[in-house]
């Protein structure tokens, strides 16, 4: 690994990997089987988004052998665990030993611009023309905050879950956490546990059971195929791309963190938040319809699994099949919430994330600034992108997502470098 020894230096080199999180590095690996030449960017230091945007208590919400990586020697000690933020960090930096990419660290990237051939990258240790580009920042570089925050209050704190990190760093008063997939139910549940009173703002969200049948929900969604499902395969693959993510946590006693778990904790539930108007807080009436939808489209998840365990002759050697109650919604929930007589001194904003391509000077984002392409290759010649929802499969987000859309991209990446190099033979 390399410190910073890019200072006034400007090379060449056929491919530039921004990112040294899982999904670089699994470019990474697949380059180098495939002979190519490469350099890995990296703003900090391996797996450093993981080491400095989560929250102290985060575990992984994938099981411990969910995380497959190509060509990792790694042999689990827990495999139906779920990893702490240190034990994933660590878990990242054995990988990139073993891997041991062409990496320069605390490397931040400024821009990336088309060349003569290829693409020039510049960063704050010099600059690197190169053939091709792979982006491998992630998904979740910037918080998704509505428009509606600008309308809090002044006096109420205002944080995103990328800012947060325990209980004891927001106001002593109540919490109102706004959404209610797997990052507002983690906190949610540890806000309230620590005797805040949580208020919870539900929109649309997916509803699953940490475990099924005796067995991890995410077993069934691997062995099933579902996590493997291609984009090619979907109808609506704008849809797919935008669905939140599953109402699960990586709790050891595996929990359900769902609406009527946190609701018997003490947890207050509310419709999504649509407005605030002098210090109150509006809700939607659409709380009692999504919630009924998500607990439609749970029973439709059970069955198809049912179904596949009946199809293999599985059903003598697994518990009975069972249904969730559906999800309790009070007569009449709250339409308007006061703040000031409600208690609550902080929001957190647990409303989504979103990439950040502030440095690309490539003309390939659409109007709200998302990276246009085809299952990771980018509307530009030689422009890759990784680890975005649904990418080129179900699972692409996650750590075993990685591995498979990276050794199809960096073969598609392959031929467009001998394709280019036949093409400057030829002028």
């Amino acid at each position: 690994m390399n410190d910073g020894a890019l200072r006034d230096a400007r090379r060449h080199v056929a491919v530039v990997v921004i990112g040294a999180g899982h999904a670089g590095l699994a470019m990474s690996y697949w380059l180098s089987r495939r002979g190519v030449d490469h350099i890995v960017l990296e703003r900090g230091e391996v797996a450093h988004t993981w080491k400095t945007e989560r929250w102290d208590s985060l575990r992984l919400l994938t099981p411990n052998w969910q995380s497959r990586l190509p060509g990792s020697s790694h042999e689990e000690q827990d495999p139906d665990g779920f990893r702490t933020m240190p034990e994933t960090v660590a878990f990242l930096e054995a990988y990139a030993r073993q891997v041991a990419p062409p990496l320069y660290t605390r490397t931040r990237v400024d821009a990336v611009r088309p060349a003569s051939r290829g693409y020039e990258v510049d960063t704050d240790q010099g600059s690197w023309a190169c053939d091709a580009v792979v982006l491998a920042t992630g998904a979740c570089n910037r918080p998704a905050i509505p428009a509606v925050a600008a309308a809090l209050p002044a006096g109420i704190e205002s944080v995103s879950p990328l800012q947060y990190r325990n209980p004891d760093a927001l106001p002593e008063g109540g919490v109102l956490v706004v959404g209610a997939s797997a990052s507002g139910v983690q906190l949610a549940e540890e806000l309230q546990a620590a005797g805040r009173q949580v208020t919870l703002c539900v929109g649309e969200h997916v509803r699953v059971p940490r475990t099924y049948r005796g067995r991890d929900i995410q077993w069934w969604m691997d062995a099933t195929g579902l996590m493997d499902q291609r984009y090619e395969e979907l109808d609506d693959l704008e849809r797919a791309r935008n669905v939140a993510s599953l109402q699960l946590a990586g709790n050891p006693d595996r929990r359900p963190v769902d609406i009527n778990a946190l609701s018997a904790q003490g947890v207050r539930v509310a419709g999504r938040l649509v407005g605030v108007s002098q210090g109150k807080l509006q809700f939607s009436g659409s709380l009692r319809n999504v919630c009924e939808l998500a607990d439609l489209k749970l029973v439709r998840l059970l069955k198809s699994i049912d179904e596949w365990a009946t199809a293999r002759g599985m059903n003598g050697a697994l518990p009975a099949a069972e249904r969730p109650s559906p999800t309790h919604v009070e007569a009449s929930p709250p339409l308007i919430l006061d703040l000031a007589r409600s208690g609550i001194q902080s929001v957190l904003w647990a409303t989504g994330f979103r990439p950040d391509y502030r440095w690309l000077q490539v003309p390939v984002l659409d109007a709200k600034g998302r990276i246009l392409h085809d299952g990771g290759v980018v509307r530009a010649p030689g422009l890759y992108v990784l680890g975005l929802p649904f990418l080129r499969r179900r699972k692409s987000t996650l750590i075993d997502g990685a591995g498979g859309d990276a050794e199809e991209l960096s073969a598609h990446l392959l031929t467009h470098l001998a394709s280019a190099a036949r093409a400057v033979q030829g002028a």
